[in-house]
């Protein structure tokens, strides 16, 4: 099967892998790989239907992407937004020293805006309150479980397309626990999946409106709408509240201090309606807090009877 094939040319050396790195869900993220060329392949379920995207890295001033599958034209659409061609930071002005650093470091770098609710909602969902491991392997095993193979992918990638919602639907009850998803966020993917062309449809009246619908499902809350919003509009001021780790990081890159939501919250106030774009650089740069403390563990997930 032959390509759809798109070139582009940003009006900015976009970093492509870069861009696009918060799509990936975990190491082993069945949905997005990148080869041993620098090319990204991702899987994804458009409203046009299936679609396998390869994105080269740039090469003199041009981006390569090509796409299989019935959603083949609607990845190729939408192209320019998810590698940030839509984010506009003219606006932004580093007020700590570190964040002008960071800032410098990555100047090229841009929020991407894939448009797809669902693709990353259902993972969103499935890190709640859990290990960054435990999560990346519940959503591992769920698309490699019930998702479907791609098209179009070099066979040794073994691309997979996530579950549709009418695939979350039907995953029986006893499965979830079997792939390391716990009764509460899977009762809340379903929920989520029961309302999700609506969903969809709310990203398309703007942030404000997706986040209103978001947090009608029972289940998500401030976090889930935030790290949803930052990836599927690009939104740059969906700061993650409700994470510790986030909020205590934030805190230690630009006080010296780890800090809770509320600190986190005045801390940020003044780049607002850039604060997203403050705390995502932060993770750009790798900027941690001293870890002295335990850690949360893995839990354990047994299998009920069948």
């Amino acid at each position: 099967m032959s390509p759809l094939v798109r070139r582009w040319r940003p009006a900015w050396p976009c970093p492509v892998a870069l861009v696009l790195a918060p799509l990936r869900h975990g190491p082993g993220d069945p949905t997005f790989r990148v080869d041993a060329a620098g090319t990204t392949w991702r899987a994804v379920r458009t409203p046009a239907g299936p679609a396998t995207l390869a994105i080269d890295p740039l090469t003199r001033g041009e981006v390569l992407a090509r796409a299989w599958g019935d959603g083949a034209a609607w990845v190729l659409e939408a192209l320019p937004a998810v590698l940030g061609a839509d984010d506009d930071p003219s606006g932004f002005v580093p007020r700590h020293e570190i964040v002008g650093r960071l800032w410098r470091r990555f100047p090229h770098w841009r929020l991407g805006a894939s448009g797809l609710v669902m693709e990353s909602l259902v993972p969103a969902i499935i890190e709640q309150k859990v290990t960054g491991a435990e999560a990346f392997s519940g959503y591992r095993r769920l698309v490699q479980r019930f998702g479907d193979p791609a098209s179009g992918a070099a066979s040794e990638l073994r691309l997979m397309l996530p579950p549709t919602p009418a695939q979350l639907l039907a995953v029986p009850s006893w499965e979830w626990l079997r792939l390391g998803i716990d009764h509460h966020r899977s009762a809340a993917l379903l929920r989520a999946a029961q309302v999700a062309p609506a969903l969809e449809r709310a990203a398309r009246r703007g942030a404000a409106e997706l986040d209103r619908c978001l947090r009608t499902v029972r289940g998500i809350g401030v976090w889930t709408s935030a790290e949803v919003r930052s990836r599927v509009l690009g939104d740059a001021d969906a700061v993650s509240f409700g994470d510790a780790h986030i909020a205590g990081n934030v805190g230690y890159a630009l006080t010296g201090t780890p800090t809770d939501d509320a600190g986190m919250a005045e801390l940020l106030a003044p780049y607002a309606p850039h604060r997203h774009r403050v705390q995502r650089l932060i993770e750009l740069g790798g900027v941690q807090r001293p870890r002295r403390g335990p850690r949360m563990a893995p839990r354990a997930h047994l299998p009920v009877p069948t």
